[in-house]
């Protein structure tokens, strides 16, 4: 992201018309991804360079706080001067050997043409068998990975006929070497001649992000779309515009439309050379009545942040109005272009063309336009999501003639410069730039404990100098490993071999199971509950599994080798494997769940049923799987060492497993292996259990071969292995009364865990945890985790919490439809007493004043104008028909546990400290609360100097052979485990620096320093190392967080867009650590959690194998997704004699209050739906439907009704 701003910068640098606005930083890290922040720092950070930045809209930065003054100031901010930071090209790589062309480039495998006769030279001497590929940025590599490699890569960016953009009054032709971003300021440059040229440009702005348009190429994206069927944004825009392009085949020229290049056959082939665009320039003819209509259009997952889109669409017309006839459009022209629909290519809809043209528009026309295109938009077989496909082509059609139809005023010229409106039939404001506020209060009581200090390592990672395991140097000999994994569910391995007439490059070996030490065990990974198998043996047991590791001389090789692997099965005399849990139900394939993990049942439900005045009987949920989507994949490198040692390097939450589990695997003693983890690239719960294997197979690799051995898994294995979030099916009976209060709650529940138990046991007492935050009355359940031939889950942030916070809520949404109520006064009246607090969580809710959650629901009340902006939206919906709106107000009660957690801290004899803890650093911000309590620790030492040893104190990498029993980093509370470890050790150490302290004042007048005192003790040999375990005491390990979110959407019928206008959140953080981290972790939380409610599918095949394998197709929430207002306050409570310095965890509960999106866009469906009813727009109830988790905009657009837009035509051709 740091590249990316700084691009931005230097491009705003260049343009001298215009400066570095608001829109130009947030634009600047759009598509880039973040799994950690929530984006909104980043995008303070970019916006501080703004020229038109407001002070108040940048939060919290600790860098601003020059001198003594707290207080955050304009002019605190040092002003940017771009030649001050001037980046040049390294000069160690200026010095790197050149590669001319030269008369003999046939031995190079990268070849560099300056001119078109020199590139057909090169084609003409090539080998006939040679594969060859013209590059310019070789951005197409991102999206096809597994393309086989060519003999010879051709960089053609060089050559000026293919680089030039030439401009004259018939229009533009541009280069195909000319890179997208290029094209576009070209365009723009030519925005005042014609209108269409600055809408297309607007539109390429939302292609990739800004590195993919800087590097890759107009013709590039021609070519794959052309011959890979890559679904371009590009082409359906030419079509639109009628362009041409001109191809050099042989020494020949030939100028052929783009519709004609999309549909040659046989596709192009590497001796056809694609060299220009030719758009001409659309000006409207001369006369009042007569126009050109030009817009496009593009449904995705994230509008500019680098997302495919599920179709796209760009329309030009001619149109023409009698004013004096009064008779309405005449459609003189058009061009109908829609493309991304799982079709070949984009297309024009010719029959729809012409159909159109001559005809006075009218609402039966446009319905017949609307037949006739359903039937030219085909998506393809396998595509997903076909229907709400097509019904975005009728939609987009809709809102390009609709407004020429219903109104009586003159449509825009494009050559006045004014906007078609293609804003539905509703007026629509265009959204805010992005802007927040952050509410956090530090103390002094503890010092430096509770103040907002920035987070240790933060400069290094911001500047890529953290080393990550994948950054530790390769050794020589270093070898480099890649798994095979199993695409059957249940099924015998025959054979493993590679495909035929392929030899790969670099293959040292092929492990398996057989290749584990006879000393050994076939172990990748083990919980409390059991271990699971490295490979699979001679029977594969679900879709993913590892079947074995290809060790090969680089990463590359390694993956290419393991590509190239061909795996044989027999499945002949095999059961049917168990791939849902209605399977493993019919076949009572379950985990066992111990009782401390199955919470005891809460009342009288029968009792309750009998009191209520009204039901629900057998409703059903179903909630999908979600991928941490860490930003560092599943990482390992493991060393051989003397005397038949391991010495490893790995990227985990939980070294002191990983450790137990290699030395079991190998067969020797756990003295003999030593596992290091410095810090690790997110975690989010993937870095624990998952994170076994990949270590160990990098150790058996190691210990076989008696070489290094790296393994980085790319993004499609990592995301096939992770296993991810639990799937489950919940059935539900809930008992009411008429005012909305609940009497009782059965609960069915079907959780898939997957082959190995892994930690699934745990998830029924995680569930019902957070379901508990409304008084059922009583409460009874019946919870089985269901053992099937998938991929094992594993834990991910809040797991299993998260659900049941939600079906809490869907719970309270279906009481309150059922009963026409406000769900808002159904979940107030729900809401815990203290007394019914203590019913449902026993000695968990500790005294009445800890329980803070009725004041946070009336303090967020006012504080969001949570009542004026519910009468706000009923208003803006009752004069919306395609836009409607939602609010919803949700609370949460997270119930964590403290965990053991060890802890070291060591004086050095200068004075400065190094501090070793259980945790480990994962991005959370674990360190910096672990040195802040150190320095408060030390800081009782009452002498000179004290008061700077935050600077002087070091947290260094875990070593399981330095510090062991670390345990799992998971929870939420390893930071304040870990501080409370350390503040334990301070104190040990404090007891030993006293007495010397006291002699010390006795004998000295005046002040002692910190570095005089410690040079005293080194002296009279005091041990000034101290280590502890951290054990909470068990009636008082865990207690409850209490949080409450609003959250405002606005919801586009036509295309299932759900935009969140504004975010709020108050939460009690007890008394916080690190205010400024807590904030960090409550908003990258709860944006997280719009990820799982809202957009990430993370689905499996028939057998069980995950669909999606990488960025193209999961898409986690970018900035243009995240609320455009975003409001956080950290509130901090009382003292509690049970938490660490009373405060509380941070890093999971924020993320359930997410959940108030996916309510907010349930309210507004269900407006969306009141309308359509009325209007006969959909079948069914407008309160009676269930909103899918993830919501995504096919899921969002069917509930609105994916027909609704002609059944509105229909309603008005009757209605005349």
């Amino acid at each position: 992201m740091c590249i990316s701003l700084y691009s931005s910068l230097a491009n705003a640098e260049n343009n001298s018309s215009k400066d570095f606005t608001v829109s130009e930083a947030e634009k600047s890290v759009s598509g880039n991804l973040c799994r950690c922040t929530g984006y909104r720092p980043i995008v303070d950070a970019c916006k501080s360079f703004a020229s038109d930045v407001d002070i108040e809209d940048l939060g919290l930065n600790s860098f601003w706080k020059k001198g003594e003054s707290k207080e955050v100031m304009l002019k605190n901010l040092p002003p940017y001067n771009p030649k001050d930071h001037l980046v040049t090209f390294p000069e160690f790589l200026k010095k790197k050997e050149k590669v001319d062309n030269g008369s003999d480039h046939l031995k190079y495998r990268w070849t560099t043409p300056f001119s078109v006769a020199e590139l057909h030279n090169i084609m003409e001497a090539a080998n006939s068998g040679d594969s060859l590929k013209l590059v310019v940025g070789n951005t197409g590599t991102g999206y096809y990975k597994d393309e086989e490699r060519f003999d010879r890569y051709i960089d053609i960016s060089n050559i000026p006929e293919m680089s030039m953009i030439k401009k004259d009054e018939k229009g533009i032709e541009i280069g195909a070497a000319v890179t997208i971003s290029n094209a576009i300021d070209a365009l723009e440059k030519e925005s005042k001649s014609s209108y269409v040229f600055k809408k297309m440009a607007t539109h390429m702005e939302k292609i990739g992000n800004r590195s993919i348009r800087n590097s890759g190429s107009i013709g590039g994206n021609l070519v794959m779309a052309q011959s890979r069927k890559f679904p371009s944004d590009v082409t359906t825009l030419l079509l639109a515009v009628d362009a041409s392009v001109y191809m050099l085949n042989g020494r020949k020229t030939e100028k052929v439309t783009l519709q004609e290049f999309l549909e040659l056959s046989p596709v192009l082939d590497s001796k056809r050379v694609l060299l220009k665009v030719e758009i001409p320039s659309w000006t409207a003819p001369s006369g009042d009545d007569t126009e050109f209509l030009f817009e496009s259009y593009r449904a995705a997952p994230r509008s500019i942040g680098n997302a495919l889109p599920y179709l796209n669409a760009a329309f030009l017309a001619l149109v023409s109005r009698q004013e004096a006839s009064r008779k309405g459009v005449t459609v003189e022209k058009c061009f109908l272009a829609f493309g991304s629909y799982g079709g070949d290519h984009s297309i024009r809809a010719i029959e729809v063309e012409t159909f159109l043209t001559g005809k006075l528009l009218s609402y039966s026309v446009l319905y017949e336009a609307f037949g006739l295109l359903k039937g030219i938009i085909v998506p393809g077989k396998d595509t997903l999501h076909s229907e709400y496909r097509k019904s975005l082509a009728v939609g987009y059609l809709f809102e390009f003639f609709y407004p020429l139809i219903e109104s009586g005023h003159r449509i825009c010229s494009l050559d006045s410069g004014n906007k078609h409106n293609n804003s539905h039939v509703d007026t629509v404001k265009s959204l805010p730039f992005l802007s927040s506020s952050q509410q956090v209060l530090e103390s002094n009581e503890f010092k430096p404990i509770g103040e907002a200090v920035i987070k240790v390592g933060a400069a290094l990672q911001a500047s890529g100098e953290a080393v990550f395991v994948d950054d530790i140097p390769t050794l020589p000999d270093c070898l480099h490993g890649a798994f095979i994994y199993s695409t059957e569910p249940l099924a015998k391995i025959k054979s493993l071999s590679f495909r035929e007439n392929v030899t790969p490059t670099g293959v040292f070996a092929v492990l398996t199971f057989k290749d584990i030490p006879q000393q050994g065990q076939n172990i990748g990974s083990k919980t409390l509950f059991g271990p699971g198998p490295l490979f699979a043996d001679e029977l594969t047991r679900c879709a993913g599994q590892r079947i074995a590791l290809v060790v090969a001389d680089t990463q590359k090789h390694a993956d290419m080798a393991a590509k190239l692997a061909v795996v044989e099965y027999d499945t002949k005399n095999l059961e049917q494997p168990i791939l849902t849990v209605e399977d493993a139900v019919k076949r009572s394939s379950f985990f066992e769940v111990h009782p401390m993990f199955y919470p005891e049942p809460v009342g009288d439900v029968i009792k309750g049923m009998e009191e209520a005045e009204r039901k629900i009987i057998s409703s059903e949920l179903r909630l999908g799987s979600q991928y941490f989507f860490y930003m560092e994949p599943q990482t390992a490198l493991a060393l051989p060492d003397e005397d038949n040692c391991v010495k490893v390097f790995s990227s985990s939450q939980a070294p002191e497993y990983v450790h137990s589990v290699i030395a079991t695997c190998l067969g020797i003693q756990e003295h003999n292996v030593r596992v290091i983890t410095r810090r690790v690239g997110g975690g989010f719960g993937g870095k624990a259990v998952k994170s076994m294997p990949v270590a160990t197979a990098c150790a058996l690799g190691a210990y076989k071969l008696q070489r290094p051995v790296k393994m980085f898994l790319n993004r499609k294995t990592d995301m096939i292995m992770a296993g991810g979030r639990h799937p489950m099916k919940i059935n539900y009976n809930v008992g009411f009364r008429s005012d909305g209060k609940l009497t009782a709650l059965e609960l069915t529940m079907l959780i898939d865990a997957g082959l190995e138990p892994d930690v699934s046991p745990i998830m029924p007492r995680n569930i019902m945890g957070p379901l508990r935050k409304y008084d059922w009355g009583a409460l009874s359940f019946d919870v089985k985790v269901c053992k099937t031939n998938c991929l094992s889950r594993t834990a991910m942030r809040a797991p299993g919490e998260v659900q049941g916070s939600y079906i809490a809520e869907s719970i309270i949404e279906n009481v309150a439809s059922s009963l026409q109520m406000d769900v808002d006064a159904v979940r107030k009246i729900n809401l815990h007493t203290y007394d019914s607090l203590r019913k449902f969580y026993n000695h968990i809710a500790g005294d009445p004043d800890e329980y803070t959650l009725p004041l946070l629901w009336e303090k967020l009340e006012i504080s969001s104008k949570f009542k004026e902006r519910s009468e706000m939206v009923k208003e803006f919906n009752l004069c919306n028909v395609w836009r409607k709106r939602g609010i919803s107000r949700v609370p949460i009660v997270h119930q964590v546990m403290q965990r053991p957690t060890p802890g070291k801290v060591s004086i050095l004899s200068d004075g400065s400290v190094v501090v070793e803890v259980g945790g480990i650093e994962i991005g959370q911000g674990l360190w910096t609360k672990v040195q802040q309590m150190v320095a408060y620790g030390l800081g009782m030492v009452k002498c000179e100097g004290n008061e700077k040893l935050l600077d002087r104190i070091r947290v260094v990498q875990s070593d399981t052979l330095g510090m062991i029993q670390g345990g799992f980093t998971a929870g939420s509370t390893t930071s304040e485990s870990s501080c409370e470890a350390v503040r334990l050790c301070c104190v040990i150490l404090v007891e030993r620096l006293k007495p010397i302290m006291d002699q010390m004042m006795m004998e000295k007048s005046g002040s002692v320093t910190w570095n005089i005192l410690i040079q005293q003790a080194y002296g009279q040999y005091i041990n000034l190392s101290a280590s502890t375990l951290y054990k909470p005491e068990y009636s008082s390990m865990e207690y409850l967080n209490y949080g409450v979110g609003v959250s405002e959407v606005e919801v586009d019928l036509v295309t299932g867009k759900t935009e969140i206008l504004r975010s709020d959140i108050i939460y009690d953080c007890g008394k916080s650590l690190n205010p400024a981290v807590d904030l960090g972790q409550t908003e990258g939380a709860f944006v997280q959690g719009i990820g799982f409610f809202m957009m990430e599918e993370y689905t499996t095949d028939e057998k069980g194998l995950v669909v999606q394998q990488g960025t193209w197709d999961y898409k986690i929430p970018t900035v243009d997704t995240i609320p455009k207002h975003f409001n956080v306050e950290i509130v901090n409570t009382g003292h509690h004699k049970n938490r660490v310095l009373s405060s509380k965890a941070s890093g999971e509960p924020p993320l359930l209050l997410a959940a108030s999106v996916h309510c907010a866009t349930r309210s507004a469906i269900r407006e969306a739906r009141k309308h359509s009813l009325s209007s006969n727009f959909i079948d069914g109830s407008d309160s009676e439907f269930e909103l899918p988790v993830p919501a995504t905009m096919p899921v969002v657009k069917s509930l609105c009704g994916l027909y609704s837009v002609e059944k509105y035509l229909q309603g008005k051709i009757k209605g005349q």
